[in-house]
């Protein structure tokens, strides 16, 4: 198994070179590849804000990647919950947090950040962001 990088993703995702597209396509076929969390969490910047997706795009794009056959991703779970608040308007490094936090089982995740924190208790997660004040 093989980890990729973010480069490989975004080639994958957005097509935009076609040489390095066509590379990219082979190594996700042609090979058992690992997906880190922090390269899910570049991914979707770089997706975001290099090419203007959406988070609906971005969601589709990395749920299309996560769904081939020969792809494992870094704590799995986890990542499909972010991706999953970030739909539901969530930004996506915090949603990746905080379910990262969740996956570790950890008593909430602690934030001096005021609009993560409303968002967060705006979609009733389980586990708590709590605000530092």
């Amino acid at each position: 198994m093989v980890s990729v990088d973010t480069n490989i993703l975004v080639r994958y995702a957005v097509k935009d070179d076609p040489r390095q597209t066509e590379l990219a396509t082979a190594i996700l076929a042609e090979n058992h590849c690992f997906i880190l969390c922090s390269v899910v969490l570049e991914t979707a910047w770089v997706l975001e804000t290099a090419y203007a997706y959406s988070p609906a795009q971005v969601f589709e794009r990395l749920a299309h990647i996560f769904s081939l056959p020969t792809i494992a991703v870094e704590a799995y779970p986890a990542v499909i919950s972010a991706l999953d608040r970030y739909a539901a308007g969530l930004d996506f490094a915090d949603a990746l947090h905080l379910s990262l936090s969740e996956y570790q089982n950890k008593d909430g995740l602690l934030t001096f950040d005021k609009k993560f924190a409303n968002a967060a208790g705006r979609l009733n997660v389980q586990h708590s962001v709590k605000l530092v004040r």
